[in-house]
C-alpha cells in the first residue's frame, strides 16, 4: 500500500507539473500540436520517451497485446491539397491575389503536385515512426521478444495500415531473426480491426448525428477576416467570392500534415495564421474529435462501445497466452478511429473524459495527446520468474498509452502494474452491457 501511495503521488506531481502548461501554451509552444489527429508521433522529435517504472520483483513480461494506428500519411484525399489551390487560382485570375497571396499559392500548388496519386499513402515518416516504435518495444521488454517467440500481426486491408506492420514486423525480425511472424490483412479481421463494418455499422449514423453540432462550432467560432485579408487586394471581393473558411481551414490541415514528410522540412505555412487563430482551429478540431469518437454526451456516450469486439479480441488473445504460457505478441495496426474510442472504452488516464460544455473542453481533454499519427495502446503481460504463466491469479498488466504507464479502472497491485484477474473481471461485466444504437 506504501509504495502505491508513492507511486500515486510521483504521478499526481507530475500531471500537475505538465497542467502547469495550459492547452494554450502547449499548442503555442508547439504548432505542430494544433494538426490535431495529424500530430506526427512525437517521441524521437521534441518528446523523451517516457522513463518506464521497473517490474515487480519476481516478475518479468512475456506478452504483449497492442493495437496501433498507422504511422504519418498523405492526406486521404486529393481535394484536400486541390481545393485551397483553386480558390487562390480563381483570385489570381481576377488579379486580386497579392503577393502573399502568391507566395501561398505557389507553396500549396508545389505540394499538392508532389501529392498527386498519393492520397492517404504511408509517408516516410510514418514508415520511421513504426520502426523506432518497433526497436523500442524490443528494447524495453526483450523477454517477450527473446529465442522464437511467436509474432501475430494483423492490419486492416488499408495500405498504409499494412505498411506500418511491414516496418513494425521488419525491425522486429532484423532484431531477432528467430522470431516466428506471421502477418495478415484480410476482411475476415475488420469487424474488429476496423470500425464501421459487421453489427457496428450504426456508428455511422451516430457519428452523423453529431456534425450539425462540430459544424455550427465553426460557423459560430471561426473568423477568417484577418486572414483573407492577408492574402488578397479587396476583402470586399473575397466576401463575396472566395469560400473564406473553408480555405482557412484547408490551409490549416495542409500546414499540420506537412510534419508527416521529411522533404517538407522548409515548407511551413503556420506563419500565415496568427497564434489565436491557430489555438481556436485546433480548439474547434478538438471538439470534432471529441463529439464524434470520445465518451461524450453529445453522442449518447455510447461510441466508445463500437471497440467492444475489438477489446474483446485482445482479452480472448491475452487469454491463449496465458494458457499456454507461450512468449510474443499480437500486433494489430488500424486508424485513430479504432484507437480513441478503445482508449475511451479501456478507461486509460483521463481519455473516458465526459462532459457537457464543449467551450471548456480544451481545458481538461486534449487530441493531441491520444490520436497522433502511431498512437498506440499496449498491454504488457508479466508473469513469475520461472513459470509458465498459465495461472490467470498470477498474472500482472501494464498499459502503455503513446508508451507511457496509463491508470487503469481497478486497484492497482503495485504502481502501474495491476492483476489481470481483476481488469478483465472488470472489462468483461463492461462488455456485457448492451448499447441499443437506435436509442
Amino acid at each position: 500500500m506504501k509504495k502505491f501511495i508513492t507511486y500515486i503521488t510521483i504521478l499526481a506531481f507530475a500531471v500537475m507539473t505538465v497542467s502547469a502548461q495550459t492547452p494554450h501554451k502547449q499548442v503555442i509552444s508547439n504548432f505542430d500540436r494544433s494538426a490535431s489527429n495529424h500530430y506526427a508521433y512525437p517521441y524521437g522529435t521534441d518528446v523523451k520517451v517516457p522513463v518506464l517504472t521497473a517490474a515487480p520483483a519476481g516478475y518479468e513480461p512475456f506478452y504483449i497485446d497492442h493495437y496501433g494506428r498507422h504511422g504519418s500519411r498523405w492526406l486521404t484525399n486529393a481535394k484536400y491539397y486541390e481545393r485551397p489551390c483553386k480558390e487562390l487560382a480563381k483570385a489570381k485570375e481576377a488579379g486580386m491575389l497579392n503577393l502573399q497571396g502568391e507566395l501561398l499559392r505557389r507553396q500549396l500548388s508545389m505540394v499538392y503536385e508532389t501529392s498527386k496519386q498519393r492520397a492517404g499513402d504511408l509517408s516516410d515518416e510514418g514508415a520511421l515512426q513504426h520502426q523506432e516504435i518497433a526497436q523500442r518495444m524490443f528494447d524495453n521488454f526483450p523477454e517477450v521478444f527473446a529465442g522464437d517467440a511467436r509474432v501475430d500481426a494483423r492490419s486492416t486491408v488499408i495500405i498504409r495500415c499494412i505498411l506500418s506492420m511491414q516496418n513494425e514486423t521488419m525491425r522486429l525480425r532484423s532484431l531477432n531473426p528467430d522470431l516466428r511472424i506471421t502477418t495478415d490483412a484480410s476482411y475476415h479481421d475488420m469487424y474488429y480491426m476496423g470500425w464501421g463494418y459487421g453489427e457496428d455499422t450504426l456508428a455511422n449514423d451516430l457519428r452523423k448525428s453529431v456534425d450539425p453540432i462540430s459544424n455550427g462550432m465553426y460557423d459560430k467560432h471561426l473568423n477568417p477576416q484577418r486572414f483573407i485579408a492577408q492574402l488578397v487586394n479587396d476583402t470586399a471581393w473575397a466576401a463575396a467570392n472566395l469560400n473564406g473558411r473553408q480555405l482557412m481551414r484547408d490551409v490549416f490541415d495542409v500546414a499540420g500534415s506537412l510534419q508527416g514528410h521529411q522533404f517538407f522540412d522548409d515548407v511551413n505555412l503556420y506563419h500565415y495564421f496568427s497564434n489565436n487563430e491557430i489555438f481556436e482551429l485546433w480548439r474547434l478540431k478538438n471538439i470534432y474529435w471529441y463529439i464524434h469518437w470520445a465518451n461524450a454526451p453529445q453522442n449518447g456516450n455510447r461510441m466508445p462501445f463500437i471497440e467492444r469486439a475489438l477489446l474483446r479480441d485482445m482479452i480472448e488473445k491475452a487469454d491463449e497466452a496465458i494458457a499456454t504460457g507461450e512468449r510474443g505478441a499480437s500486433l494489430r495496426f488500424g486508424h485513430e478511429t479504432c484507437v480513441l474510442p478503445l482508449a475511451c472504452l479501456m478507461e486509460l488516464d483521463s481519455v473516458n473524459y465526459s462532459c457537457e460544455n464543449l467551450d471548456e473542453l480544451h481545458e481538461h481533454w486534449q487530441d493531441y495527446n491520444t490520436i497522433p499519427k502511431a498512437c498506440n495502446i499496449q498491454m504488457v503481460f508479466y508473469r513469475p520468474i520461472g513459470s509458465t504463466g498459465n495461472n490467470p491469479d498470477d498474472i500482472l498488466v501494464k498499459v502503455l498509452l503513446n508508451e507511457h504507464e496509463a491508470l487503469l479502472p481497478v486497484t492497482p497491485a503495485q504502481g502501474p502494474y495491476y492483476r489481470w484477474s481483476d481488469l478483465r473481471r472488470y472489462y468483461d461485466k463492461k462488455l456485457q452491457t448492451v448499447i441499443d444504437w437506435r436509442v
